[in-house]
């Protein structure tokens, strides 16, 4: 166990254990709710002997709760426990996966660690590619769990718990908790409003617990915005913001310093800001792609702002997870509008539209909605969804060699979505792209990189709006209240409204994206094809030179929309170098 001390500094060194030494645990996250937890258990007659460890009433919990006790816990967590009575260890990760737990059953043992690299170094544990995972990882921009880059190695996904018995030297997983929706029609936008608000200031007082420095990120957006506007509240002292912004003039990204610089002086916050260049972002590339160890090409701008971060806190609070329950992505936008164009078309009212029904397409354009319909066979939601992914199954036949196709056997990226979306709970259309990007490219793409590269530079990110009872709540919120007449996360700006300084809930979403589109076309030019040149390509043999050329080609001659894949393409290839050339 590697600990960034947080809590208790002194005497919560783990592993920790219970009064008689029969229950033990390491572990990774924290708990917010442990001073409640360990009054009620000392009530219930447990002993402790740390200080104020939250990790010590995980052995407590175990033992007052049994297995189900993760549900007593509000945190972020990967836990391992073990049960020497019962010589049983188990493993569980967090309800929504803030905190990442991979596995692996090498010769009879159970291997684990909160980062790929911990298992391969272990000395029974190959290091295979996984061809099933990278086959899905140009299609989804990462490789969907349970799955990973690596043969034999897997990923707890979230709300799971691995069982294993150390005298079978057999392991079993369990659902310990799942977020399943239930839209409440009858809820008034007020009600909704006023609970949105009350949950997030009680998770975010709960969230500044912390025996060391902490601050907070801002990118002037509603999400972030809103956070530090509370933590203010609870503050005595001004709190530290952190903001990223980019030594090139780039138009799109001057209004995130703006804005965050307005929030700042509103709330009177101790600012700082670190400006980046594309040159940066070469220059730690290999970093980024081992902070990973899988290949990824997701948002990485949390590893330059963290290089700023640790000179000043161990812990910054988030906006993360906000646009995933409230809806804000282009799938989101998409989801009520695609609806409502192919109820259009049934009732054959597409010639003779009311301005209600325009209303209800906003913020879709008519020929985008047209287009994508056809391209989704009638606006199927599982087709219409896997649109909008950069790379579908019918392309990567020809971008994989055909020895790397004939290892990955008959997997698609298409059935792998089908199954996601066949166990949907969620009723309206909206709540059904939420609900499956919940339990896939949030935990395996979003949280990812948050925890990944904030945990490169020994930070610990905390996000209010991943409070499992905020999570609970907004699952009962119909899509109508969360996208309304095109307005993203209306709700949530409705409940946030009070806190904000005028402008910061009407500015247009931009996203805390590194604008690495805007710096292939002239800054990264020679690097992106010198990465992809057929002789490199070649010696990993995953995929075809002669495809990717012709990619690469056509993005340089002018189509622009290449632009996802060939960075999507140049991170496969640096990391498949990485771990195997």
């Amino acid at each position: 166990m590697r600990r960034l001390s947080i809590i208790d500094l002194a005497t919560g060194k783990q592993p920790i254990h219970n009064e008689d030494a029969s229950v033990w645990t390491v572990f990774n996250g924290e708990i917010y709710n442990f001073r409640e937890l360990r009054e009620e258990l000392e009530k219930a007659g447990h002993r402790f002997y740390t200080d104020h460890s939250d990790t010590e009433v995980i052995v407590h919990l175990y033992e007052e709760y049994g297995s189900d006790f993760p549900l007593k816990i509000n945190g972020m967590f990967a836990i391992a426990l073990w049960d020497a009575r019962k010589q049983q260890l188990f493993l569980y990760r967090d309800r929504m996966g803030v905190k990442p737990l991979f596995y692996s059953i090498a010769n009879g043992q159970l291997v684990f660690g909160s980062e790929i690299k911990a298992i391969l170094s272990h000395d029974d544990c190959a290091k295979e590619i996984n061809h099933a995972g990278i086959y899905h990882y140009v299609t989804f921009k990462n490789v969907p769990s349970p799955l990973t880059a690596f043969k034999d190695i897997y990923s707890l996904r979230p709300g799971e718990m691995l069982v294993w018995n150390a005298v079978a030297c057999r392991h079993s997983l369990h659902k310990w908790w799942k977020l399943c929706f239930a839209e409440n029609n009858t809820i008034s936008a007020k009600d909704a409003a006023d609970t949105i608000l009350a949950l997030l200031e009680s998770a975010t007082r709960l969230r500044m617990q912390s025996d060391v420095p902490f601050g907070a990120y801002l990118s002037g957006g509603v999400d972030s915005s809103s956070v530090v506007a509370l933590m203010t509240r609870f503050a005595d002292y001004p709190v530290k913001t952190f903001s990223l912004g980019y030594a090139d003039e780039l138009k799109n990204k001057e209004a995130d310093l703006f804005y965050a610089r307005k929030v700042s002086r509103h709330y009177g916050t101790e600012h700082y800001e670190y400006i980046m260049s594309s040159g940066e972002l070469l220059e730690d590339i290999d970093d980024v792609i081992t902070s990973f160890d899988q290949p990824f090409s997701g948002t990485i701008s949390t590893f330059f702002l963290s290089k700023l971060i640790k000179k000043h806190v161990k812990v910054a609070l988030s906006g993360d997870g906000a646009d995933e329950l409230f809806g804000s992505y282009l799938s989101h936008r998409v989801a009520q509008p695609m609806a409502y164009y192919r109820y259009l078309i049934e009732e054959g009212r597409l010639n003779a539209l009311s301005s209600d029904d325009l209303e209800k397409l906003k913020p879709c354009d008519i020929s985008f909605l047209a287009d994508l319909y056809e391209r989704s066979c009638g606006g199927d939601e599982v087709l219409w969804r896997y649109a909008l992914y950069p790379t579908r199954d019918e392309e990567k036949k020809s971008l994989f060699t055909q020895d790397f196709l004939k290892q990955s056997g008959s997997v698609d990226s298409l059935s792998f979505l089908r199954k996601e979306y066949s166990i949907l709970t969620a009723k309206d259309p909206l709540n059904r792209v939420l609900e499956m990007e919940i339990h896939t490219q949030f935990p395996d793409q979003v949280l990812a990189f948050v925890d990944f590269l904030s945990m490169a530079h020994s930070i610990e990110v905390r996000s209010p709006f991943l409070d499992y009872r905020l999570v609970e709540f907004a699952a009962t919120i119909p899509g109508h209240l969360k996208i309304n007449n095109g307005n993203v996360k209306d709700i949530l700006k409705k409940a946030v409204k009070p806190l904000l300084p005028d402008g910061i809930s009407q500015r247009p979403k931009e996203g805390f994206v590194l604008p690495i589109f805007d710096w292939m076309i002239d800054n990264f030019k020679d690097y992106s094809q010198s990465v992809l040149t057929p002789k490199r390509l070649s010696s990993l043999g995953i995929l075809n030179p002669d495809s990717v050329n012709a990619i690469v080609m056509e993005y340089y001659s002018g189509n622009r929309s290449h632009a996802s894949k060939i960075w999507n393409l140049m991170m496969l290839q640096l990391w498949g170098e990485k771990y195997f050339a």
